[in-house]
């Protein structure tokens, strides 16, 4: 089996991307929500989560639809690590193991119910979820992480936004959020002020 490497912009997370399914789709053709597991006491429902916990050095994996993201200590190097965590992404997907457990779900769509929203208010975060589906997850997804919507507020106009995957504590992530995803929101949602993390 062939997985292919590639490098993110966290310098201790590298994206595996074995050329098949991890998670998959959802019934609409969308790239399922990834899967953040930030250490091993997480990662209970993945049995392949479990073993690249199992693979000294790994801090924490992050499952996509077809990618898996590897955040590693900063005590070893990627060049020690890499051959075992191919080695265990390699043998657990020959032997035909499951991803996730029997009857593990994956995340939920958005975090927050549209029932919250009423009005003109469940327009523009209909608005916002089009837009981080349709434009935003892709690139990050690229990037070996995954972006989920939190909450908006309107009020202030605050939308926030929960990252995952090689995202999640990359020095990069701040000015991702800030100058390019709050832009674009601010662009195409007038009303949208501000992007924080949630």
């Amino acid at each position: 089996m062939f997985i292919q490497t590639e490098d993110t912009p966290n310098p201790q997370s590298l994206k595996f991307v074995p050329g098949q399914p991890i998670l998959g789709r959802d019934e609409d053709g969308s790239p399922k929500l990834g899967i953040d597991f930030p250490n091993a006491e997480t990662a209970g429902a993945s049995p392949l989560a479990r073993a690249l916990f199992d693979v000294e050095g790994v801090e924490g994996v992050f499952l996509g639809a077809d990618f898996v993201t590897v955040t590693k200590t900063t005590a070893i190097e990627w060049r020690h690590l890499k051959p075992a965590v191919l080695g265990a992404i390699a043998d657990h997907l020959a032997a035909g193991r499951p991803v996730l457990a029997p009857g593990a779900a994956g995340q939920p769509r958005p975090a927050t119910s549209l029932d919250e929203y009423e009005g003109e208010d469940r327009e523009v975060v209909e608005q916002i979820i089009e837009l981080i589906d349709t434009r935003v997850r892709p690139a990050v997804a690229q990037d070996g992480g995954d972006i989920v919507f939190k909450h908006y507020e309107p009020r202030t106009g605050v939308v926030f936004l929960s990252m995952h995957g090689s995202c999640s504590g990359c020095p990069s992530s701040t000015a991702t959020l800030k100058a390019g995803i709050e832009n674009m929101l601010k662009h195409y949602v007038p009303e949208v002020v501000k992007v924080e993390a949630a």
